[in-house]
């Protein structure tokens, strides 16, 4: 059975934010990051565990073209992306979600 697939209220935010962002840089740009996440979280879904873990439970993936990381938490029924930040961003910032 595959663990179904939610998002954290922070993670909706940081996409929706990301996504602004890339617009302004460039027309379509935003919509290409969109897609480059959805396809990314289709495969999350699909195979959790394949990701490595970033810290104790939380998971990292990499969104492809784009310097952007996925954090999520994959248990046995369920995946909850708790996060969608920059890879350079500082590492401290996110485990605070996982807890909370």
């Amino acid at each position: 059975m595959t663990p179904r697939l939610s998002l954290s209220a922070e993670a909706e935010a940081d996409l929706a934010k990301a996504a602004a962002w890339y617009e302004e840089q460039g027309a379509g740009l935003g919509l290409e990051f969109t897609r480059a996440v959805r396809a990314l979280l289709a495969t999350i879904e699909r195979d959790p565990l394949r990701y490595p873990l970033a810290r104790r439970e939380v998971r990292r993936a990499l969104v492809r073209r784009f310097p952007y990381a996925v954090y999520f938490l994959a248990e046995s029924d369920t995946t909850i992306v708790i996060g969608c930040l920059p890879v350079r961003r500082d590492p401290q910032t996110w485990p605070l979600r996982a807890d909370g």
